[in-house]
């Protein structure tokens, strides 16, 4: 894909003591990409994440968000990304629209405008009618929507999925899926145990034991396994890696 990536990841490496989560991984994501990094569980995923957003730096290699080094130049870096963790982080007390305007002032955003932009984003995202109430009574689904409006509202370049859909049934995660691949202006980078989500993404990156085995459309991993879906070629791809 022509011009700059968004997210540009070469080499990185990552041990914890004897345990090796990540060993030469490299990836980029463009403008207009939803990219899914499939792997399954302790593939690396999550400390891939970490080290994207910030809250790790890695024993090697680059990490670049527009063109900005995370290591060298992280406040602009961290400024184009948008965020949604594995683990919900919204305060459950506050109501929607008190968390997002916390979410705003650590972004700088002036009121007048954050209340605008919570006004849209909660409006595409079907919960203008739920702004006030607290996010206790909202369903698994719908707060994750509010951590998607939370993290669209300084309007990154790059959105961060990080197994976005555990804990969610069947109708949420399309629904949650579908918001996201909506976002057509953004590069996107959705981690995944689940093929089917998978099989929705321009690109699959197959991350296993902390290597990356795979960075292909989905029907072409297919194809080359000879495999009837993403499922089979996945489990076929990492079997054979073990």
């Amino acid at each position: 894909m022509a011009g700059p990536a968004a997210l540009a990841v070469r080499e990185i490496a990552k041990s914890y003591g004897r345990i090796v989560a990540l060993d030469g991984v490299s990836l980029s994501v463009h403008a207009g990409e939803f990219v899914a990094l499939l792997g399954p569980n302790g593939a690396g995923k999550t400390t891939l994440f970490q080290l994207l957003s910030g809250l790790f730096t890695p024993d090697s290699g680059e990490i670049e968000v527009m063109g900005h080094d995370m290591r060298a130049n992280a406040v602009p870096a961290l400024a184009g990304l948008g965020i949604v963790f594995q683990q919900p982080t919204l305060d459950l007390e506050l109501s929607v629209t008190a968390n997002l305007l916390f979410h705003a002032g650590l972004h700088g955003l002036p009121g007048k405008q954050a209340k605008a932009r919570i006004a849209a984003d909660l409006e595409r995202l079907g919960l203008a009618e739920r702004a006030g109430d607290p996010v206790r009574v909202l369903s698994g689904g719908q707060r994750r929507r509010v951590e998607l409006a939370r993290a669209l509202l300084h309007e990154p370049l790059l959105l961060l999925m990080d197994e976005p859909t555990v804990g969610l049934d069947p109708a949420s995660r399309r629904d949650l899926l579908a918001l996201v691949r909506d976002q057509r202006a953004l590069a996107v980078l959705w981690a995944t145990h689940l093929c089917d989500e998978a099989a929705l993404a321009d690109r699959v990156v197959v991350l296993h034991h902390g290597k990356k085995l795979r960075d292909s459309t989905p029907a072409a991993l297919i194809a080359e396994a000879g495999a009837p879906d993403l499922e089979a070629a996945f489990l076929g791809l990492t079997a054979t890696a073990r």
